[in-house]
Formats: structure tokens, C-alpha cells, sequence
């Protein structure tokens, strides 16, 4: 399978920049990847799209594709709950439903932000540029199966990369929780789904990006599914809004201790990290684009990674408080989530056991740390995504071992004989993802923040935001404590 993927790469590294043969170029959001990957490339180089005629074998190759991104889209569609819930449980009853309506909106604004703006900047042609130039509501795409064998020219591929892109705001919410103007937070949403992540979608996964063949030496920039280029990019856009809010009240006493402000439903946050690691599966097995032997290996790097950063957080915050905090040992499964998705396809087992505990104890240090640098993140969002999404990015480094079609070439990890290389790729690739996110989302920050305001008034935070911001309360007046 290594050699196919590679074999994959090669054919369409030699066709033209046109927006037909980016789609099957790099595997760059995975073009022209495994069996399905050659099929493509020989079909677009042997004859003109109108003319290309499938035999029932490809035809079903093809379809079989575009069903598996339905089916793991769906998957990933249902990480919305997962968020929703975790971020619910991990704060108090008086915002809950200020929190769901956020994650509504997350999944609407989105989805329209997405296909009117952020597809044609994410996938549109513009070579060795920042950002794409036309594919804008979803212009020159078939609204059904398109028929000539590449699954990338359909709404199926439109479905699969919107809900990444839902994903990515949807991180920052949580960091966000409890004292953010409803309407300050629709206008993030629209401007991080329609414009801040796409551009980082085009610059390392779009075929003819600024930096989709970054190489360094013989290594190339490696990030599966999304660890940084997803979850890192939603984290750091959540640092930036919990930096631009500020704490809530009463979170810091007048030396700067931080407080517990205690969450009100740890079942709510246990099915919610269970919702997400179901779903999981989907955005890192999906990311094959393929139905093949490679999705089941994903699958179970997913798994091993996610269980061995539970025992990691768990274990840890045992230690150090006598105790095993739920919520902890449940960002620590999503810590290695996010820990393994850049490396799902190109660490081994061991390698992803590995991954996912260190990501489990980074978290814990990390909630810790940036709490007492008196940053309030409720949920533990900036730490879960941002920081462990880095660790997964640069992890590939370390500990890749097979060719994902990113990364060209096996062994490629340096304990496994890579060199230093890879690690340097990957670390550039982290920085730059960093510094554009940091960026864009601080000037965002400060427009909102200067205009229609960002922050709640004192009164309404005091209250909650369920009446402040939607009439009612989210659950009966008997079951809310104000404060």
C-alpha cells in the first residue's frame, strides 16, 4: 500500500496546476490518494474530463469513495454534540443554553461561511499563493456524483471539509464560555470558518499552497488530519478570545489565585468525550479518502492514542492531587485525539500509545499553567487543541514510521532513523499555522471588541446567559444558581 500511495503522489506531482488536476495532485487535503489516487491521475492525464469513460469496476471504486466521506462526514458532523455536551457539563447551568445555541451556531454560520467563502479560498486555484481564487459557492462543481471518477469534484468532498471547518470554531467556544456576547460570537464564527482557517487549509493541503511541499532535506510537512492545521488553529484562536475577554468573575482572587468555578454536569462532559471519540474515527480514518486497508489502521492508532491519554491525564492528576478529576482524565482522551491526528496514518501502534499519553500528561501541565497565567479557559480548549495539537504535529517527527503520502517515504520519524529533518518540517509547519492564527483572530478580536463589544455586561454575566442573551433559562429557575 506504501508504494501505491507513493506511486500516487508521483503521477500527480507531473500534472498541470489546473483546478481538474490540483484535486488529484498531492494527497494535499489528500488528493489523489491510495488505489483511487492512480485511477484518477491516469484517467484526468489520458483524456479530456467530458470524455472520460468509467468501467462499472471504477465507477464503483469511485462511489465506494464518496461514500465512505459521507459516512465519516457524518461522523464528524456528530462531534458538534460532542462539543456541545463537554462544554455544557465543564461550566455552570445558568449558560447552558447560551452554550448550545453558540454550538447551533457554530454548524450553520459555518456551513454557509464555508460554501459561500472558505471552500474557494481553502481549494481554489491561486499557485504558491496565500489564498484561493475561485470555487466560491461552490462554483464549477457537479451538485451530483460527478461522474468521471474523482470523488474531490463532488459535494461529497464539500460535506468532508466543512464539518472540519465547523470543528475548528467550534474549539474556540469553550475557551469563550460564560461571558461572550452572543452576536460578538456569530460574527467570529463566520469570519473564522469563512476566511482564518481556509487560508490554512490552502496553504498545506490545497495541491498548489504557499507551503504544501514544504521540505526540508527529504522530509515534507506531514499533519494527516489536522492536528494543527484543525485543532491548533482552533486553539489559538481560542487563546486569543480568552485573552481579549478576559476571566469571568470571581475566578481570580485579588492576588491573582486562581478559583474553581465548578462545571455542573460531569455526565454531560463523560457522553460528550464519548460522542467525540466515536466521531473521531471519522475525521481521521476519513482523511484516507479512500476505502481501504489504511482506514482500519487509523482507526486503531485513534483508539490506543485516546485510551492511553486517559491513563496519562488520569494518572497523573491522581498523583497530584490524590484524586482522579473526571473532567481531566476526560480532556485527557481528547488530548490524545488530538495528539495522534497528524500522525494516524504514519505512526504505528506503539508509536500512537505513546503519542496519546504524553499528550494526556501535557494537557494537565499545560490547564494548569495557563490558568495560573491567569488566562481563564474554561474547558481546558486552549490546552486540549492548541498545545497538544502541537505536540501531535511535531510527534510525526519523532515517531513516523510509514508513508502517509505526505511524508513520501517510510522510517521517516527520528527514532526510527529519519534524521532530524522531519522534526524541522514539522516544527515550521506548527510555527506558521501559530503566528497566522494568533494573528488574524487578535485583529478580529479587536475589531469586535471595539465595535458592537465583546464581552457581556457584569449584570448579564451575574445572571447568566441564558436570559441575558436567549429570554429563558435553559433549564427550570429552580435548578440555576446565580452567581
Amino acid at each position: 500500500m506504501t508504494c501505491i500511495r507513493t506511486e500516487a503522489r508521483s503521477l500527480s506531482r507531473g500534472l498541470s496546476r489546473s483546478w481538474e488536476a490540483r484535486r488529484t495532485r498531492s494527497r494535499g487535503r489528500k488528493f489523489g490518494f491510495g488505489l483511487f489516487g492512480v485511477v484518477g491521475a491516469i484517467l484526468i492525464t489520458a483524456a479530456p474530463a467530458a470524455a472520460q469513460q468509467l468501467t462499472p469496476a471504477e465507477m464503483n471504486t469511485a462511489l465506494l469513495a464518496s461514500l465512505w466521506l459521507i459516512v465519516a462526514g457524518c461522523l464528524v458532523f456528530l462531534m458538534q454534540a460532542g462539543f456541545a455536551l463537554v462544554e455544557a457539563g465543564m461550566t455552570r447551568a445558568k449558560n447552558i443554553g447560551n452554550i448550545m445555541a453558540k454550538n447551533l451556531a457554530d454548524m450553520a454560520i459555518g456551513a454557509l461561511a464555508f460554501w459561500a467563502l472558505g471552500f474557494g479560498f481553502a481549494f481554489g486555484s491561486s499557485s504558491g499563493s496565500l489564498i484561493g481564487s475561485d470555487g466560491f459557492f461552490l462554483s464549477g462543481m457537479s451538485e451530483s456524483f460527478a461522474g468521471d471518477g474523482d470523488v474531490l469534484a463532488t459535494p461529497s468532498f464539500f460535506f468532508f471539509q466543512v464539518v472540519f471547518a465547523a470543528t475548528a470554531v467550534t474549539i474556540a467556544s469553550g475557551a469563550m464560555a460564560e461571558r461572550t456576547k452572543f452576536s460578538a460570537y456569530l460574527i467570529f464564527s463566520a469570519v473564522m470558518t469563512g476566511f482564518i482557517y481556509p487560508v490554512v487549509v490552502h496553504m498545506f493541503w490545497n495541491g498548489d499552497g504557499i507551503l504544501s511541499d514544504l521540505q526540508i532535506g527529504d522530509a515534507r510537512f506531514s499533519d494527516f488530519a489536522g492536528s494543527s492545521i484543525v485543532h491548533s488553529a482552533g486553539g489559538w484562536a481560542a487563546l486569543m478570545g480568552a485573552v481579549f475577554l478576559g476571566p469571568r468573575l470571581g475566578k481570580f482572587g485579588p492576588d491573582g489565585t486562581p478559583r474553581a468555578l465548578p462545571g455542573h454536569n460531569v455526565g454531560f462532559v463523560v457522553v460528550g468525550v464519548f460522542i467525540l471519540w466515536f466521531g473521531w474515527f471519522g475525521f481521521n480514518a476519513g482523511s484516507e479518502l479512500a476505502m481501504d486497508e489504511w482506514v482500519a489502521h487509523c482507526i486503531m492508532t485513534t483508539l490506543l492514542a485516546a485510551s492511553s491519554g486517559v491513563i496519562g491525564a488520569g494518572a497523573l492528576i491522581w498523583k497530584k492531587t490524590g484524586a482522579v478529576d473526571v473532567g481531566m482524565a476526560g480532556n485527557g482522551a481528547l488530548a490524545g485525539l488530538v495528539s495522534i491526528t497528524a500522525g494516524t496514518g504514519a505512526l504505528n501502534f506503539t508509536g500512537a500509545v505513546i503519542t496519546g499519553f504524553i499528550g494526556g500528561v501535557i494537557v494537565v501541565y499545560s490547564v494548569l499553567f495557563i490558568e495560573k497565567k491567569g488566562v481563564d479557559d474554561p474547558v481546558g480548549a486552549v490546552s486540549v487543541h492548541g498545545v497538544c495539537g502541537v505536540w501531535g504535529t511535531l510527534a510525526v517527527g519523532l515517531f513516523a514510521r510509514h508513508d502517509d503520502a505526505f511524508l513520501g517515504r517510510g522510517e521517516a520519524g527520528l527514532f526510527y532513523g529519519g534524521g532530524f529533518d522531519q522534526l524541522i518540517a514539522q516544527a515550521i509547519g506548527v510555527v506558521v499555522i501559530a503566528a497566522w492564527v494568533l494573528g488574524t483572530s487578535a485583529i478580529l478580536f479587536k475589531v469586535i471588541k471595539s465595535t458592537v463589544g465583546l464581552r457581556v455586561s457584569e449584570e448579564e454575566e451575574r445572571a447568566g446567559l441564558d436570559v441575558a442573551e436567549h429570554g429563558s433559562p435553559g433549564y427550570g429557575a429552580e435548578t440555576v444558581t446565580v452567581g
